[in-house]
């Protein structure tokens, strides 16, 4: 059995631990980034929300867990520095065969944005996976990075999370599950860039 099947197959006796194991499941999430992120919260939204009301607390405790698991790789990634760090994740990238580009551009976003950028990776599947320990490589603020990264999961999980309830009380279809709330992260996406459209101070003004 390969290592991601283990805790695969550990991940439900974790949640039967109450808010505490939920938020462990969404730490390893984090800690161990090749395990499937969508069906891991459509999961711990079936064995985590018995009722409507337990919905914030898993919400809260799911997104403080993938805050915790990704502050983990962030002092990584702070440990290593600059020229250590950029060969790992170099050496790390290639052997995921994601192209070097994508770091490169990562970089270039964190130096303009690192508050925006931690923000909206976390509602883009492979890079909210990865995207902690360059983030520490970069330096990037930590408190900053802790913030939009909680910030970022609430909306990615809460989705997930519910769709599992919905499946869960056979409201919603296994099929349509994933894809519903897929349709919602990108909403929230849209709606949030627009927001900030929106409020941009005007170029023109004084």
């Amino acid at each position: 059995m390969s290592g991601s099947s283990y805790l695969l197959d550990a991940l439900p006796d974790l949640a039967a631990w109450g808010l505490f194991g939920l938020a462990l499941c969404s730490a390893i999430e984090k800690l161990v980034p090749i395990l499937p992120s969508i069906g891991l919260f459509l999961m711990l939204g079936m064995l985590g929300i018995a009722h409507p009301v337990d919905l914030p607390a898993v919400i809260a405790v799911t997104a403080a867990g993938s805050m915790a698991g990704s502050l983990f790789w962030y002092g990584i990634g702070r440990w290593l520095g600059p020229k250590r760090g950029d060969l790992f994740v170099l050496k790390m990238v290639r052997r995921l065969e994601i192209k070097e580009e994508w770091y490169l551009r990562l970089k270039r976003n964190y130096h303009g944005h690192p508050v925006r950028a931690t923000f909206f990776g976390q509602l883009v599947p492979v890079v909210r996976a990865y995207m902690a320990l360059p983030a520490g490589v970069l330096a990037i603020p930590a408190p900053g990075f802790a913030i939009a990264t909680f910030c970022g999961a609430l909306i990615w999980n809460t989705p997930f999370l519910v769709s599992g309830y919905l499946l869960r009380q056979q409201i919603l279809a296994p099929d349509t599950a994933a894809p519903t709330a897929i349709a919602a992260i990108i909403l929230v996406n849209v709606l949030v860039l627009a927001l900030l459209r929106l409020c941009r101070p005007s170029r023109s003004a004084a």
